[in-house]
């Protein structure tokens, strides 16, 4: 099979899928979120085992990609929430660095536009490592990371579905090859078996 269009469009997304990914795990790793950085990681590795079933026509990968996508959507729908502060969710936790860093993300003290103001040398040594938020910015880093789910939301969406009818074209292919007889591993015994046996039975036809 060549490159279908539903083939062509699902190698496209998992390539974007992997530069934006990428992008986000570097911004997650500058901000110490470690609950990011784990499922970004996961997901890069899942993106390539799509993107490789996709050109390998193995429709297996391309179902655990899809599987993913699906699992993919409802964590970027938490962090949106987490960002937002919907159901009690407050921002400023440390629910994203599992409790090991007062850190937050890196859009809130690096965002456009932000001032970021050093602490008072009076707060003490503690107080003066904690990160600052800046102030001024031109988006708040809620909305900035609440925009690169939504974005990762979008894209996964359209993956499961280009996923979806690539697995439906694979599977397709696989019981039409199998219906003309390309898994039957003695074809030729099959075709030739019943004409050797007519020239068996007229070599001792009584005369």
């Amino acid at each position: 099979m060549g490159c279908c269009s539903g083939r062509c469009t699902l190698i496209f997304l998992c390539t974007f899928q992997l530069v934006t990914a990428l992008e986000r795990q570097v911004f997650d790793f500058l901000g110490y979120q470690w609950a990011p950085i784990l499922a970004t990681f996961i997901h890069i590795v899942v993106v390539i085992l799509g993107l490789f079933g996709t050109i390998q026509y193995r429709p297996r990968y391309v179902v655990v990609y899809a599987v993913w996508a699906a699992v993919w959507v409802t964590w970027n729908v938490f962090i949106i929430c987490f960002y937002l502060e919907v159901g009690g969710l407050s921002k400023d936790s440390e629910l994203l660095t599992f409790n090991l860093s007062r850190h937050h993300s890196w859009w809130r003290e690096h965002g456009l536009g932000c001032v970021r103001e050093e602490p008072a040398a009076s707060l003490g040594l503690l107080d003066s490592q904690a990160p600052v938020p800046g102030h001024g910015c031109a988006l708040e880093h809620g909305y900035v990371e609440a925009l690169h789910s939504a974005l990762q939301i979008l894209v996964a969406l359209v993956g499961f579905v280009c996923a979806c009818y690539v697995i439906s074209i694979f599977t397709e292919e696989e019981d039409s090859f199998d219906f003309i007889g390309g898994f039957d591993p003695f074809p030729l015994y099959h075709v030739h078996e019943k004409p050797s046996s007519l020239l068996f039975k007229q070599a001792y036809l009584p005369a």
